[in-house]
């Protein structure tokens, strides 16, 4: 009877995500959250500028959401890409 093997145990489910999903999502909350702000403070000057300089024509608002996306996007894609990227921990490169 020592040839009894021992029932098979139920794998553990986890419970918390692994770090790296973690921190992808992090990013994309901060990325997402920095588009909406940026855009709509582009838009609300965009708009305070058409109404005060511009006779109320629509392309200033347009022009300052353009804007906010648009620095909200090179924010948002140097983050990812500092991410990708070796790091130099201050190191000087030479470049021939």
């Amino acid at each position: 009877m020592a040839d009894r093997v021992p029932p098979p145990t139920a794998p553990i489910p986890r419970t918390t995500r692994p770090l790296s999903e973690s921190l992808l999502n992090e990013k994309w909350d901060r990325c997402l959250s920095s588009m909406l702000i940026r855009s709509g403070l582009g838009l609300s000057f965009g708009v305070v500028f058409s109404v005060l300089l511009f006779k109320r024509r629509a392309w200033p608002a347009m022009v300052g959401l353009g804007f906010g996306a648009g620095r909200a996007w090179e924010e948002c894609d140097n983050s990812f890409k500092r991410a990708a990227g070796p790091t130099k921990d201050g190191l000087r490169v030479i470049r021939p």
